[in-house]
C-alpha cells in the first residue's frame, strides 16, 4: 500500500483532493456536490454570499473553476440548493405527520413530532444562521419557480392536516399554535436570541410546545443525540 502523504487542506482546514483520489472523468471520488454545497455552506456563512467567489469555493476544493461548473453553473444555484435543505427538514416532519393514523392525531404524537423537529434545527443549525445572514441574497431567490412551487406544496401538505374535521378544532389550533412556537422561537428570531445557547433555547421552546399543546412533561430528560440529515 502506497504510503499516504501529508493531507493538504484549504484555507478553512477542508480537505483538498489529490488527483490519486480522483474517479472517472477526474472528479473527486464520493458525493462530490454535497462537498461543493457543505464548504459553500461555511464560506457564505462567515463571509456572506455577496462576499464569496466561486473561485474561492473552488479554490477550498481543490477544484477547477471549470469543475465546480459542471456540478453548479451559477452561484445562485448554490444558493438554491442551501435552500432547498431547509425545505428538506420541513418535507420529512410533513412527511412524517402525513403518515399518521386516526388514532394518533392528538397532542402526545404531535408533541414528539415537533420534538424530533427542533432536533432537526439543532443539528443543521448552521442552515438558519446561514439564512439569517443571507437574508437580501436569499430574497433574490423567492419568487424563484421551483422554490415557490415547493413553499406551495408544504403550506397545502400542512393545510390538509390542520383542516381535518376528524380532529377537534381545539386539538388544531393547539397544534398551528405550537408550530408557530418553533418556528417564532428558533427559526424567524434569527439573532433574537443569539446569546443564548442553542441546547437551552431548545429547551425552552419544548416547554413552549408542550405547554400549548397541553402535552405531557417527559418522564426524564435523557434525550437520544440529534441526528443531521444527510442530503
Amino acid at each position: 500500500m502506497r504510503e499516504q502523504g501529508p493531507i493538504r487542506r484549504g484555507a478553512h482546514g477542508h480537505r483538498v483532493v489529490g488527483r490519486g483520489e480522483r474517479g472517472r472523468g477526474g472528479w473527486p471520488r464520493g458525493t462530490t456536490r454535497e462537498r461543493i454545497l457543505d464548504i459553500a455552506l461555511d464560506l457564505f456563512t462567515e463571509r456572506g454570499y455577496d462576499k464569496t467567489s466561486l473561485r474561492e469555493i473552488a479554490d477550498e476544493l481543490g477544484f477547477t473553476k471549470a469543475a465546480l461548473y459542471y456540478h453548479f453553473e451559477r452561484k445562485e444555484d448554490i444558493l438554491m440548493a442551501l435552500h432547498m435543505r431547509i425545505h428538506a427538514l420541513g418535507h420529512e416532519v410533513l412527511d412524517r405527520l402525513g403518515q399518521l393514523g386516526p388514532d394518533e392525531q392528538n397532542v402526545e404524537v404531535w408533541s414528539g413530532l415537533l420534538d424530533e423537529f427542533i432536533d432537526q434545527v439543532v443539528a443543521n443549525r448552521k442552515l438558519f444562521t446561514f439564512q439569517a445572514r443571507n437574508h437580501n441574497a436569499l430574497e433574490q431567490i423567492y419568487h424563484n419557480e421551483h422554490n415557490t412551487a415547493d413553499h406551495e406544496d408544504m403550506e397545502q401538505r400542512l393545510r390538509a392536516v390542520l383542516s381535518d374535521a376528524t380532529i377537534p378544532t381545539a386539538t388544531r389550533v393547539r397544534m398551528a399554535c405550537a408550530i408557530g412556537a418553533v418556528f417564532g422561537g428558533l427559526l424567524e428570531a434569527g439573532e433574537v436570541f443569539a446569546d443564548v445557547p442553542i441546547d437551552e433555547l431548545a429547551s425552552l421552546v419544548r416547554d413552549a410546545v408542550r405547554d400549548l399543546l397541553g402535552a405531557k412533561r417527559p418522564a426524564t430528560n435523557g434525550r437520544r443525540p440529534p441526528r443531521t440529515l444527510r442530503f
